[in-house]
């Protein structure tokens, strides 16, 4: 599939909003006009090309997955164009790496065989959209704190006894004594349904519990979905 064009339309929605919203303000014109586009034209434009990139990657991807899913056939394919949009809609409001893959794999997954429910599939593009890279990195963790040492290439201390802080601690040091951000970080995750409930953070309990999975079956078809498939 040919890269999507390097030249976009002055018609831009993104910039056709924003003018917009100046028109809107009172008393605003020259000045603010031309902080708008300073500011904000170069690099929605820059997003939006390597996000159409992304997904021209992603057709390739599926072609080379699913040989009779053709471009026509998903273009054709209503769940899957629903979800392409919300997620370039998402995507164009980010800049991080890891928010902006689980929006790629996410696009992917739903044009693969079993995809979630279509519902589902809004939710989880909701929660890429409000969750932090933070969230997302804990709740892989908590997922399968063994496994995702290995992949990650940290350390197994095999712990004898403790709680799962210090297991979240060990695997993220960036937020190593940050105690109030990562409950909260757990507590967001809980209300979302994708952790189980209870207060397990701080809980003593043996090197086994520690490393036990936390998140529920939502959680899990979650982390499938924003995670490129095998």
């Amino acid at each position: 599939m040919e890269k999507p064009p390097t030249k976009k339309s002055a018609g831009d929605v993104a910039r056709e909003v924003g003018r917009a919203i100046i028109s809107a303000v009172p008393d605003a014109g020259g000045p603010l006009q031309v902080a708008f586009e300073n500011i904000f034209s170069s690099p929605i434009e820059k997003r939006k090309q390597a996000w159409l990139e992304q997904l021209a990657a992603v057709v390739e991807e599926v072609q080379g997955r699913v040989k009779e899913l053709t471009p026509e056939k998903l273009a054709a394919n209503e769940a899957f164009v629903t979800v392409a949009m919300q997620a370039s809609q998402v995507a164009i409001r980010n800049h991080q790496q890891a928010k902006l893959e689980a929006l790629r794999n996410a696009v992917l997954n739903s044009a693969l065989p079993n995809p979630p429910q279509e519902d589902e599939q809004m939710i989880f593009l909701r929660l890429i959209d409000q969750l932090t890279p933070w969230h997302l990195r804990v709740l892989s963790v908590l997922n399968n704190p063994v496994e995702w040492m290995a992949r990650n290439n940290v350390s197994n201390p095999g712990w004898g006894m403790g709680g799962v802080a210090t297991v979240v601690e060990h695997c993220l040091p960036d937020l190593r004594g940050q105690r109030d951000t990562y409950e909260q970080i757990v507590r967001d995750l809980q209300v979302e349904g994708l952790l189980g409930q209870g207060q397990f953070l701080h809980v003593t309990m043996t090197g086994n519990g520690m490393i036990q999975s936390r998140t529920t079956d939502r959680g899990k078809r979650f982390i499938k979905f924003i995670t490129a498939p095998a």
